[in-house]
């Protein structure tokens, strides 16, 4: 194992003792250890090693891939498509707004002119 390898295996390992550490922790950091997991996997396959033999055709062995997301994951959102106001009717109002902001600063301009 080259040096490389080594502090590649070394941030993997503490990715993973600080995805242990959110799971037991619970709440909002409960939710980063997956991710903070599959991270550790994937910084394993980054190994100089593991990507010199990737590109000299071998096939060095590889850990697990992440796991496919669930279904829930993966369900369709309820009522995204089509909800709120069309994007080109904000634009002509927030357009009609600024015109009307305008043409408001301009006639206060004019009643303290500036000579």
């Amino acid at each position: 194992m080259t040096r490389g390898d080594e502090v590649l295996e070394r941030a993997a390992d503490k990715l993973v003792e600080a995805s242990r550490r959110a799971a037991a922790r619970g709440g909002v950091a409960a939710k980063l250890a997956q991710p903070l997991a599959e991270d550790s996997a994937f910084l394993r396959n980054l190994k100089p090693s593991l990507v010199k033999a990737r590109l000299r055709g071998g096939n060095p062995a590889t850990p697990e891939p992440p796991a496919v997301p669930s279904g829930q994951q993966l369900a369709a959102r309820d009522g995204a498509r089509g909800a709120g106001p069309s994007p080109l009717a904000l634009v002509a109002v927030a357009f009609a707004v600024g015109i009307a902001l305008a043409k408001l600063m301009d006639w206060r301009g004019h009643a303290h002119p500036r000579d």
